[in-house]
Formats: C-alpha cells, structure tokens, sequence
C-alpha cells in the first residue's frame, strides 16, 4: 500500500512485509503458487528439514479437533540434499525470503544441516528444536534451557546465515527458554510450536491418531501463543516472529502489539489458501485505519493494564 512502510528486520534478513508462510502448512510453496502470488509474501518458511529423506509416521496422523488440528506427520520431508537441488530453484524465481527449517535428532545432524544451508542461497535457517534428542534419552532440545543453550551455542558456529530459534510451548517457562537462546546465539526466535494433544475415538476406544498424540495448531491455540510471544518479546532484544491460531489480520496485529515482529501463518492455510494474503491485507487496512504509516508503529506498542 502507497505511503505505508511494511519493511521489518530480523537480524540481518531483511522481509518486505511481516508475513511468513509457517513450516509445515505451506510445502516448498508450489501448490499455493497456484492460488497466490508468492512475490507477495515477506518469506516462506519451507516443510520441516531433515538430514536424510523421512518417511513420517504411520496413519492417520491428522484429526480435526474443535478450532483446530492435531498432526503427528513425523517430519516427512526428502531431506536436505534433495530440497537443495529440487526446490530451492523453484523458490528463488521470487522475490521472498526463503527460510530453511531444520530437525534432527542430534546436534551433529543440524550442525552438518545448517553448514550445507549456509553455502545455498537460502536467507536464514529456523532451527525446530522440538525434537527429541536421542542421545538424552529422547527428551526434546527444547524443553529446557541447558538443552536450547547447549544445542544453539553448537550449531551457532556452523550457521552463517540469519538464525531463527522455534521455541516449544511444552515448557514451565518460556521467558526462560527464550532467554537461552539469545543468550547463545540466536539471531531471532519463533513461537509457539504445536502443543501437544490428544484426541480418542469412543467407539473404538482407542485414540485417533496412530501415534497416540500430536500437536495441536489453529485458533485454538491462539490465547497461549498471543501469552507466550509477549512474555518472550518482553524478554530478550532479539525479535520475535509470532505464531499461533493467526486467521485474519485482526489476529496479526495482537501479535504484532504484543512484540512480535513477523507473524507465521500455518493452519489456516489448509482451509483458506489465500490467508497469507488475507492477513496481509488486514494489516494493512489496520494501519491506515489509525493513520499510521509503518509497521515498527504498532510493533511492541501494547498498553498493559496497570
């Protein structure tokens, strides 16, 4: 829009407007080419990377739930190697950040990630540090912050280009957490990550997913997301990409007050194709609406109660 400045930073990477594609919702961004102008969005984070292809979890893994989804997809992806030399010269025809997102069950597989992505021409790496750490007996890197410090302070010399921490909410303190990482190099962070749930078939007595749980994405997770990105961005200097349950422009902008500095759009993807552009446009109509005539105008500026 003529007069309104949309530009944000995070870190070195420099994004147009403040709407990313989240991992995971969005593939490598071929089937939504066909709905939407990828030249539009600040950037895409692409599906969830992995050192060697993966296969995923056995079905079903996706079960609707009341404003929202469980998942237990398990990272089904083709591996790095093969997102480097098929997909990313499809996503270069853009002019849109290409985020890599990153998952391992070592630090060593990100490491050797992070140091591959950094000789592409990707624009950042968002390391998911949800998984499980298989040398620790399978409890996630990012449920504690030994666990986030230890694995962002590894992969931080490895990674030369814009790094992105995606903070679990599976956690008792995510001022903590988010703490941790800046404190070891991270460049930004994002959250939350999916938390995790169940649902049970009744009549089969068993639940709906095969693997038994999942994380739970959409506007049911919106409050806790919307509580957990203010409480990070009133902790560290580093910014902070919000996500969770964001639908419209409406719900953007309570991220954006709330010091978020990017928003990811996931779920809502997959019932609207066009939510991206949607929030977008909402941000926009927001802005001119108070007369305001950039983003760093409304970012942070929440009034809390006293």
């Amino acid at each position: 829009m003529k007069g309104i400045d949309l530009k944000v930073s995070i870190g070195a990477l420099k994004l147009k407007n403040p709407v990313i594609a989240a991992s995971g919702t969005f593939g490598f961004g071929r089937e939504y080419s066909e709905f939407i102008d990828l030249n539009r969005l600040g950037g895409i984070s692409v599906k969830g990377l992995t050192l060697a292809p993966r296969q995923g979890n056995k079905p079903p893994r996706i079960a609707e739930t009341p404003a929202g989804i469980l998942n237990s997809v398990g990272l089904q992806n083709p591996g790095v190697h093969a997102f480097l030399r098929d997909e990313l010269p499809f996503l270069k025809q853009y002019n849109t950040a290409v985020i890599a997102n990153i998952a391992g069950n070592t630090i060593e597989e990100y490491c050797e990630m992070a140091e591959l992505l950094s000789a592409s021409d990707i624009d950042a790496v968002e390391l998911n540090v949800s998984c499980p750490n298989v040398k620790q007996g399978g409890v996630s890197f990012g449920n504690t912050a030994a666990g986030v410090s230890e694995i962002v302070g590894r992969v931080r010399p490895c990674c030369k280009k814009t790094m992105i921490v995606k903070l679990t909410p599976n956690v008792t303190d995510i001022k903590e957490i988010a703490a941790a990482a800046e404190a070891s190099g991270a460049d930004a962070i994002s959250l939350i990550n999916t938390l995790l749930g169940m649902a049970i078939d009744i009549h089969r007595r068993k639940p709906v997913l095969a693997n038994n749980t999942g994380g739970l994405s959409g506007p049911a997770v919106k409050p806790v997301a919307l509580r957990m990105v203010y409480e990070a961005a009133n902790t560290v200097k580093i910014p902070v990409i919000g996500m969770g349950g964001i639908t419209c422009g409406e719900d953007a902008v309570e991220f954006l007050l709330a010091g978020a500095s990017a928003v990811m759009v996931g779920t809502a993807n997959f019932t609207n194709p066009h939510a991206c552009m949607d929030v977008l446009k909402g941000i926009e109509n927001y802005l001119k609406m108070y007369n305001n005539h950039c983003i760093y105008d409304i970012i942070g500026k929440l009034v809390v109660n006293q």
